[in-house]
């Protein structure tokens, strides 16, 4: 009797050993899965934050495509190809294609600063105050766009890590969580000097 109920003690400890490890393992499961939602959800946030500060920057185009139409008529070509540009990302944004949204904003950014340097040409548009105006809208959303860029390229950066790891990987797997494309300049962009001529 005395070593039937040993045999009971040492199984249920046995039992309770096993619970505490099946426990433990479902609470690491569990974290590590967590983890790869939480940080892709990171990433979609910081993209909304860049598509946000985006979207006010080709709000603000228009505005300024308008002003600068008055002063330098034969800038036809600059002004179609930033409304190409500004079509190329709206397309993008409905098809969800984030690299093609960030070749659109690369291109719009070369072609606004060829738009901003016309004033060198157009004293009377430098003088203009609503041009001015624009201008500042503009120069604050581009350091918006900046702190965002880097802001979404940080969340890329801790989710594409994660999803590299070992285990990340397999918890990123498991969570259906696919690395992040990062918010890069173009090669062009990173080598050509933007050329205004007039």
């Amino acid at each position: 009797m005395r070593r039937l109920g040993q045999i009971w003690a040492a199984l249920v400890v046995v039992l309770v050993i096993i619970l505490l490890i099946g426990l433990a393992l479902l609470g690491w499961y569990i974290s590590g899965y967590n983890k790869a939602v939480r940080l892709q959800e990171s990433t979609k946030t910081a993209w909304a934050n860049v598509e946000t500060t985006l979207q006010r920057r080709l709000d603000l185009i228009p505005n300024l495509v308008n002003t600068v139409k008055g002063y330098a008529k034969h800038e036809e070509e600059l002004f179609e190809n930033i409304a190409k540009s500004r079509e190329k990302y709206f397309q993008a944004e409905q098809a969800a294609d984030r690299p093609q949204q960030i070749a659109a904003t690369n291109e719009l950014s070369g072609l606004l600063s060829r738009l901003l340097m016309l004033q060198e040409n157009y004293p009377q548009l430098r003088a203009s105050e609503n041009f001015r105006d624009l201008q500042t809208a503009l120069e604050g959303t581009e350091n918006r766009i900046a702190v965002a860029r880097t802001r979404y390229n940080e969340a890329a950066r801790e989710l594409n890590s994660y999803a590299k790891e070992f285990l990340g990987s397999f918890f990123c797997k498991r969570a259906g969580v696919k690395p992040a494309d990062y918010f890069e300049a173009t090669e062009r962009a990173k080598t050509e000097v933007p050329k205004v001529e007039f």
